[in-house]
């Protein structure tokens, strides 16, 4: 008899959840608003509801379910307590025994950027390996660090948070985060728009970025990849910059693959082959050959490892 895991990926927009075979096929998915009003004391009795009925039409007894994984934008300890999720209005309470007493399954929650990390370790870029460290760059910096299958959430439930690594301590702007220098201010898909502009005030070169109202960091990649020399210079910065970064990872923590996910990272080839040759030029010899590889999961990758942290 085949057994069941749901994935849920709670977003400040809508929440993604998937119905999964434990051998990791995706049978289901589907999104529901996620309801922030009231400090977002309707999220988890909408997702209760909503699994429900799924459960209904499918005609899956709970007792062939093995959970449910979640992931959170914010920090998670060990035991599922959530340590303040700004974006969903939700303060500290262990959300993992709330949703838990709602919908009579058992429930595992993590932080949204480790949780898509072990998803990608389990059916994306990183299959095949226990050892990942994800990043993931969007609109910020993220990351999972996956050790022998295992997420590692730390004490604080800040595990992971690569994009606040300082790597200038030169840096005069402040990152998001209150302090100065951190990689997201370079590597994120906002730091990537910030270089190139402060590119275009501190020189002359003439570029095809100078005639783009918007500048995006798709715009800048295609660029470069067209042979625009501001544009290259650009990439140049971030890859050092997300390269030395990664260099200082390695040395902790020796990953067999850096899986390279987000909104940026659809620039493709150019984002790995960049990284990984700054990567080399600045990481010990032992961690020289760490692998580097795109996330294949896109949006899925958090209901996929939602539902693989309940599969253990």
């Amino acid at each position: 008899m085949s057994k069941y895991a749901f994935g849920v990926d709670i977003g400040g927009t809508t929440v993604k959840i998937g119905l999964f075979t434990e051998e990791g096929n995706l049978l289901d998915k589907w999104e529901i608003t996620t309801r922030k009003d009231n400090g977002g004391a309707f999220i988890l009795g909408d997702i209760a509801k909503s699994l429900e009925k799924k459960l209904a039409e499918k005609s899956i007894n709970k007792d062939d379910v093995l959970g449910v994984g979640m992931g959170v934008p914010g920090p998670v300890k060990e035991d599922g307590t959530v340590v303040k999720c700004v974006n969903l209005g939700w303060g500290i309470f262990n959300a993992a025994e709330e949703l838990s007493k709602l919908i009579g399954l058992k429930v595992s929650v993590g932080n949204d950027a480790n949780v898509a990390a072990l998803g990608e370790m389990w059916q994306g870029g990183g299959k095949g390996h226990e050892n990942v460290v994800m990043v993931t760059l969007g609109t910020g910096v993220g990351g999972g660090i996956i050790i022998n299958g295992k997420i590692v959430a730390g004490v604080h439930g800040a595990g992971g948070e690569i994009g606040h690594i300082t790597i200038d301590t030169e840096e005069k702007e402040t990152c998001n985060c209150g302090k100065s220098g951190c990689l997201e201010q370079y590597a994120s898909a906002t730091g990537v728009v910030r270089l190139a502009n402060k590119a275009l005030n501190d020189s002359n070169k003439p570029s095809k970025l100078r005639d783009v109202q918007y500048i995006s960091a798709k715009a800048i990649f295609d660029e470069a990849k067209a042979g625009d020399e501001l544009a290259m210079q650009v990439v140049e910065e971030f890859g050092k910059k997300l390269g030395l970064a990664l260099s200082h990872i390695a040395e902790v923590v020796d990953p067999e693959v850096f899986v390279i996910g987000g909104g940026v990272s659809k620039a493709g080839q150019i984002i790995i082959d960049t990284v990984s040759k700054y990567f080399r030029m600045y990481s010990f010899h032992a961690c020289r050959e760490t692998g580097f590889e795109l996330a294949k999961l896109g949006n899925d990758a958090g209901i996929y490892g939602g539902a693989k942290s309940v599969l253990e």
